[in-house]
């Protein structure tokens, strides 16, 4: 489980963007995707609607300062949660 990934990109977080228990958003923004917890992630049609959009606009980051020189897509997206695949 990747309590800690954003559910739309698979972005790892300081902290779980739904807190421990898995049900309370910390409406956070991530810096990859600029998704914000609890608005764009929470129903699997919105998340898989947020990632469409996301990877059709170029897989953009939010916060390009963040990105690290060697960020790979496909590879972060294989960390999104198997439940909002």
């Amino acid at each position: 489980m990747h309590k800690s990934n954003c559910r739309v990109c698979g972005y790892e977080l300081a902290s779980p963007p739904w807190g421990d228990d898995g049900d309370s958003p910390s409406w956070d923004i991530c810096p990859c995707c600029g998704t914000e917890f609890g608005y764009e992630d929470c129903t699997l049609v919105s998340t898989k609607r947020k990632r469409d959009q996301w990877i059709a606009e170029g897989c953009k980051w939010f916060e390009p300062k963040k990105r690290p020189l060697d960020w790979d897509c496909e590879r972060q997206c294989e960390n999104i949660p198997e439940a909002f695949r």
